[in-house]
């Protein structure tokens, strides 16, 4: 089964549930319905809450453990039973997925800048090109 939509995929509105049906019984049910807990957050929490959305049920259970462990990946390889590098990998997909850089990502991209302030200083590369290069090693 599709999991619920929680913003239009052309626009990013707001969906409404119009109708619910019953697989069981094969009841329908037509109406305007609340997309559930959504309606309880503020408009500028929604981008948060559809970033959470998209993940998979995978990827849902390993933050829970994440979060249970209290983010220590010591506990949690214990707790699930991976190697420290497949759950170094695995919380680094997640944050990417988040829409994140993940921190070895962050820190690669922070030695290309000052690799970048070295050939300026240096002379190897004018001011315009360094600065281009800049704009472009942002996340």
């Amino acid at each position: 089964m599709n999991r619920l939509p929680t913003s239009c995929p052309f626009c990013e509105g707001e969906l409404s549930v119009e109708s619910l049906h019953c697989r069981q019984c094969d009841t329908t049910i037509t109406g305007h319905f609340s997309p559930g807990p959504l309606g309880e957050f503020e408009e500028d929490q929604l981008p948060v809450l559809r970033r959470f959305a998209r993940l998979n049920a995978e990827q849902l259970r390993f933050l829970e453990a994440f979060v249970r462990c209290e983010g220590k990946l010591n506990r949690l390889q214990e707790e699930i039973g991976l190697s420290y590098p497949t759950l170094r990998s695995r919380l680094d997909d997640l944050v990417r997925d988040l829409g994140f850089t993940p921190r070895e990502e962050e820190q690669s991209q922070a030695v290309d800048r000052r690799q970048v302030l070295a050939d300026l200083q240096s002379g190897k590369i004018s001011a315009t090109e360094a600065a281009r290069l800049l704009r472009e090693s942002r996340p």
